[in-house]
């Protein structure tokens, strides 16, 4: 079974989705850190993100998901790639459809083994369109930063609120625009918006819907 989950960043969509799967007993697939953890390589080997590189890379990367942990290339990368400079180099590597195509087919490849919850951006219209449940989790772009800022303040960085809406809103332009699998609500998807919920408000009433279906 594959529940796919979408929606912009700061939504919450992967913390649902982790809780979720853990209440199913589901393999959470957290597509984010898979390009980041792309992101990762080229930082951490100094290359540039262009075109002429990208294949090259590529060709030699390999990306698995196990236990909540993003491997490249055989290492668990997971506690090196979550800062906001690889956030910004994520999304800016997303809109390659080179990129797209390798990290899409392993995807697909994992979900043929094995029950999961995956969330990212184009999981309900482009990686999985026939996954038996979609829900599509967003709330305002305030609250979005707002929770955002809170989480980076708590990990220790120093950033400003204003800050972080504008890179809300600028990840969210790039999203919504980009020409390669561009964010959007599919068409059977039930949006939850998370504006006035928690996270455990949420994660029960998707777990509901699934029950009731």
């Amino acid at each position: 079974m594959i529940i796919a989950i979408d929606g912009p960043s700061g939504a919450g969509k992967s913390t649902v989705a982790k809780m979720l799967s853990k209440k199913l007993g589901f393999e959470f697939i957290d597509t984010g850190a898979m390009y980041r953890a792309i992101a990762y390589k080229f930082d951490k080997n100094n290359i540039e993100i262009k075109e002429e590189n990208i294949q090259a890379v590529l060709e030699n990367t390999d990306i698995d998901y196990n236990n909540n942990n993003v491997y490249l290339d055989g290492e668990n990368v997971e506690p090196f790639i979550r800062t906001e400079n690889l956030s910004k180099k994520a999304s800016e590597i997303s809109k390659i459809q080179s990129v797209r195509d390798k990290l899409v087919n392993i995807q697909r490849n994992i979900a043929c083994k094995k029950n999961i919850v995956m969330d990212g951006r184009d999981i309900t219209t482009v990686v999985f369109p026939n996954a038996e449940y979609k829900f599509f989790i967003t709330a305002s772009a305030e609250t979005r930063a707002r929770r955002r800022y809170e989480e980076l303040i708590k990990k220790g960085y120093c950033v400003s609120l204003q800050n972080v809406i504008d890179d809300i809103n600028k990840r969210d332009y790039n999203d919504t625009t980009r020409k390669n699998s561009p964010l959007i609500v599919a068409d059977d998807a039930l949006v939850v918006d998370t504006t006035e919920l928690d996270i455990n408000e949420v994660v029960e009433k998707i777990v509901n819907i699934i029950k009731e279906k």
